[in-house]
């Protein structure tokens, strides 16, 4: 027999690329199955940083909340230090003028109190007018009651602060001295009665003057007994009034301001006030005279109205050509009104 030939093997058999084959088999195997939980973690990834970015968006939003509190509490500390500050600035000038008004208010006092229990003869220049009414061998007597005052006009202008206070404490002696006010003038051209706030006792004389005589004279005294009338216990506005209404070049004219207190925010303005009102003619002379008396407040009542009254009234008619008069508080109770 002839021997069996030896088959040739080869080296790519079926069976070599069987096994190859089982073997990319099984990778791609692997790869499927690890592509098949990627997804899984891909997705739980995403959910996880979604919640992240909802919750850093949230705490985004509370931040944005808080910030714009803050900034709208910062805003109201700032305006309330701005306002802080204004009314520290307001209290130092308001001190600046109380310590101004209360040295004037010492300097007025001593000199209150160096004219005390002494008044000197009112004298009175005489217009020809007056010579004429008077006679011109008129001599004034030297027991007239108000002093130091020069009563040259021939209009006379009362301006009464109708307060409360006045009229609860001061209104019987105010009565008593613009009586004693009419008896230096024995005889005027014309006469005038307002309160404080530029208001008329006589409405029908509303802007014209009370003829003088001794009716009407004694009519003025028993109305002002029971006149009532609205004061904000500050007497620039009459005083205004009084001058705009009444000045004329030829009528020579006083105002006798009675008052107890002066409530207004500045002295400084009504002065100015009054200075742009009743300018000075050629000669130097104001337009019209302002004289003031001063009433004193009830007993245990804080002063310091009163105090700026009579430094205000002691300005005005330094500058104005009158004179101020003080009066203390003896025998207080009878200037009670009753």
């Amino acid at each position: 027999m002839k021997r069996r030939q030896r088959r040739q093997t080869e080296v790519f058999s079926m069976s070599f690329l069987d096994v190859i084959s089982c073997g990319f088999g099984a990778i791609i195997l692997l790869l499927v199955l690890n592509q098949v939980g990627e997804p899984l973690q891909l997705e739980q990834a995403k959910i996880d940083l979604d919640g992240q970015i909802q919750r850093l968006e949230e705490e985004l939003f509370e931040i944005r909340g808080t910030s714009e509190v803050l900034e709208r509490e910062l805003k109201s500390r700032i305006e309330q230090l701005s306002e802080e500050k204004r009314r520290v600035a307001r209290l130092r000038g308001d001190l600046s003028n109380i310590q101004g008004e209360y040295q004037a208010s010492r300097d007025e006092a001593e000199t209150i109190n160096k004219l005390e229990g002494t008044l000197t003869v009112a004298r009175q220049s005489m217009t020809e007018e007056m010579k004429r009414l008077l006679g011109a061998d008129f001599r004034r007597s030297v027991e007239q009651p108000v002093g130091g005052i020069p009563v040259d006009s021939e209009y006379v202008i009362f301006i009464v602060d109708t307060s409360g206070s006045m009229q609860t404490f001061s209104w019987q002696r105010a009565q008593k001295k613009m009586r004693e006010v009419l008896e230096i003038y024995p005889k005027v051209k014309g006469i005038q009665v307002m309160d404080d706030e530029g208001g008329y006792m006589f409405t029908e004389y509303r802007g014209k003057w009370i003829p003088d005589s001794p009716a009407r004279r004694k009519a003025i005294l028993d109305v002002f007994r029971r006149w009532q009338s609205f004061s904000n216990s500050s007497p620039v506005e009459g005083i205004v009034a009084a001058i705009r209404t009444f000045y004329s070049p030829e009528h020579r004219i006083s105002i006798y301001v009675l008052g107890d207190e002066f409530t207004g925010p500045s002295i400084q303005d009504v002065v100015d006030t009054v200075e742009r009102i009743n300018r000075k003619d050629r000669s130097g002379e104001p337009r019209v005279r302002i004289h003031a008396i001063g009433f004193p407040l009830g007993p245990n009542v804080p002063q310091y109205t009163s105090i700026r009254y009579a430094t205000l009234m002691r300005i005005l008619c330094a500058r104005n050509g009158g004179t101020f008069v003080g009066l203390t508080d003896e025998a207080f109770e009878s200037g009670r009104r009753g």
